[in-house]
């Protein structure tokens, strides 16, 4: 702990604010950002040489005992998978496809594909899994032409397979049988020659790295360029932040899915970078796999620990009930770190009374935002009194602008991190930037303190998901449902809805892990729970008694199907899309503006809404 006390865990931010006439706020460090190496593969190549037998990522066996990969061995096999690549027509133009969630072979074909030359291409598992037609792999396979395309699982992903068989003319498999698939034990086996080493030379900072694919809600998912300058920028970027990385080799354990940024690019890449331990974590925040997380926080404790809100929803609960797993959790941990979606408050209370009670030393909460399109990081909040709801301050080397759109300031960023645009797609690459070059996020935020920037942003929500009532009035989506999260621990998300109509109502879910807590039960509580229904419906009294029209809920409906990933609900950042939600559960909005609402709908009664002006809440018009 001694080690802990003496680190700094945070860099003081310094930053500097210019004001515009026009209202325009632009804001950057004073502390200029390091040099950044030439490439993923001369990172490994670097790290494999400073330290050839420390792991740099576990799984777990059928036995569930942990199997370590050296940084000695990922150089050893990359290369020699580099040769495979490059002998199978892989290269700049000829991507490689990765159809399979986190995995030892998934980051050793990536790596080989750094070293080649050749974009990786991970791919969301629910576009393989969780799709009747597979029509976005095959749209991204039209637009990229991938020269191979890997599956861990040759039975688990056959339909995917099958769909991408005429478009991508390599297939390998790392477990059962696919007529005419290659293995990828027998790739490993390659002898790589100075034709890997001429391919590694030629990789430079402009080179694509990557093609990460936004989780649009129609058509084609589009490809965000991800170069080497990118990777390696963001994690100079971090290293500044947090400056005991430079002594304090990270250990992570996670589940965040490398298809997306934050943990392909932001998470498994720290520990790269800064010769850590990534454990792979094959569970995730769902109640039937989260039991995979504790066990696997159990045996190996984390000293930097990262999560989505749903994710941390469930493990406060598990830690409040298990003190031997809490103390382990937090014996070494530097801080907790939530994205993609903001934390309710009263969820941020509980994991910092939890830190308090059994961690001897202080362990903070932090966040920070980003995109795909910046690689991620462009804020962060490396102080230790972060509000909640705060992402922080410009990272060193980022600029940032708040542009005025309408009542918000939207994020903008420009810097080595930010995308230089779309794949093959120039006219959303062109409305994807301002006339300063500054990329345009579509997200909002606010400054903690107008008169002090290093204090930071608040995160104000997407500008587009706001929207007027009948009334005129607006209805801030992003603080609306934050409140209700924060209120109603006992949901673990939710949709507000109310375009239009008289007033706001909302769509949610159940988090199961407080239900049964809630109400002692051993299994989940069904929606129509009385008990549930009853609890939920004296929140919103509570919650509605002195709010004003547009800060109050006064229907709700519990769903039962989760959000889902391949239909684009869940957005590539990981949180609720807004608009997807409502115009595919369409159905479910009408429900709940119906004029004789079902039993399933809870009501506020309008008597019980005792600010200014009638309640609304039993109007006889239906306005989804």
């Amino acid at each position: 702990m001694s080690q802990l006390v003496q680190l700094e865990t945070f860099a003081a931010p310094d930053i500097a604010m210019e004001k515009r006439a026009d209202g325009t706020i632009t804001l950057s460090s004073r502390q200029t950002i390091g040099a950044p190496a030439s490439s993923m593969a001369a990172v490994l190549r670097a790290r494999a040489a400073a330290h050839p037998d420390r792991p740099l990522a576990a799984h777990r066996d059928e036995q569930d005992r942990w199997v370590a990969l050296t940084y000695g061995e990922a150089r050893a096999s990359s290369d020699g998978l580099a040769q495979s690549l490059l002998d199978l027509g892989l290269g700049p133009k000829r991507p490689l496809m990765i159809l399979s969630g986190n995995s030892v072979e998934h980051l050793l074909l990536s790596l080989g594909a750094y070293t080649a030359g050749a974009p990786v291409m991970p791919i969301s598992v629910a576009y393989s899994l969780m799709s009747a037609d597979h029509a976005r792999i095959k749209a991204i396979a039209e637009l990229t032409e991938p020269g191979l395309v890997f599956a861990d699982d040759a039975g688990l992903f056959s339909a995917a397979l099958d769909a991408l068989s005429t478009r991508v003319p390599n297939v390998v498999v790392a477990r059962g049988d696919r007529a005419e698939a290659l293995r990828l034990d027998e790739l490993l086996t390659t002898k790589p020659s100075a034709v890997v080493e001429n391919a590694c030379a030629a990789v430079g900072a402009d080179t694509i790295a990557k093609l990460l694919f936004t989780s649009g809600s129609t058509g084609t998912p589009k490809g965000v360029i991800n170069t080497h300058r990118m990777l390696c920028a963001n994690q100079v970027m971090l290293q500044q932040i947090w400056p005991f990385l430079a002594a304090e080799p990270p250990v992570l354990v996670d589940w965040l899915p490398w298809s997306h940024t934050f943990g392909g690019n932001h998470n498994l890449n720290l520990a790269l970078f800064n010769g850590g331990t990534i454990y792979i974590d094959d569970g995730k925040p769902a109640p039937p796999l989260f039991p995979r997380t504790l066990g696997a926080l159990r045996k190996i404790a984390p000293t930097v620990y990262f999560n989505v809100p749903a994710g941390f929803a469930l493990l406060a609960p598990a830690l409040e009930r298990d003190p031997e797993l809490a103390r382990h959790f937090f014996s070494r941990l530097r801080f907790m770190f939530y994205a993609g979606a903001a934390l309710p408050e009263a969820l941020a209370m509980r994991l910092r009374t939890l830190a308090a009670s059994v961690a001897d030393h202080d362990v903070p909460l932090t966040s920070s935002w980003g995109t795909t399109e910046t690689a991620p990081a462009a804020t962060s909040a490396h102080f230790a009194d972060a509000a909640i709801g705060s992402i922080g301050v410009p990272v060193p080397g980022a600029l940032v602008k708040l542009a005025p759109v309408g009542e918000k300031l939207e994020i903008r960023v420009k810097g080595p991190n930010v995308t230089p645009g779309y794949f093959r797609n120039p006219d959303q690459t062109v409305a994807a930037f301002d006339e300063e070059g500054f990329y345009r996020s579509g997200d909002a935020g606010r400054l903690v303190d107008p008169g002090d920037p290093n204090k930071g942003l608040i995160f104000e929500g997407r500008i587009a998901e706001d929207f007027k009532l009948l009334t005129g009035t607006w209805v801030r989506v992003g603080s609306l449902r934050l409140r209700l999260l924060s209120s109603a621990p006992i949901l673990s998300d939710a949709v507000i809805c109310g375009h239009d109509a008289d007033y706001a109502a909302a769509l949610a879910w159940v988090n199961q892990a407080e239900a049964r807590k809630l109400f002692d039960a051993q299994n989940d509580v069904a929606p129509s729970d009385p008990r549930l229904r009853e609890h939920l419906t004296g929140m919103l009294e509570a919650f509605n008694a002195h709010a004003a029209s547009a800060a109050r809920i006064e229907r709700l409906l519990l769903l039962s199907e989760p959000p889902s990933l391949d239909a684009g609900e869940i957005t590539d950042k990981g949180y609720i899309n807004q608009r997807v939600c409502v115009e595919r559960r369409a159905a479910d909005v009408a429900r709940l503006y119906s004029a004789e609402p079902g039993a399933d709908v809870i009501v506020v009664p309008a008597a019980l809404n005792t600010t200014a002006g009638p309640s609304i809440a039993t109007s006889s018009e239906s306005r989804p």
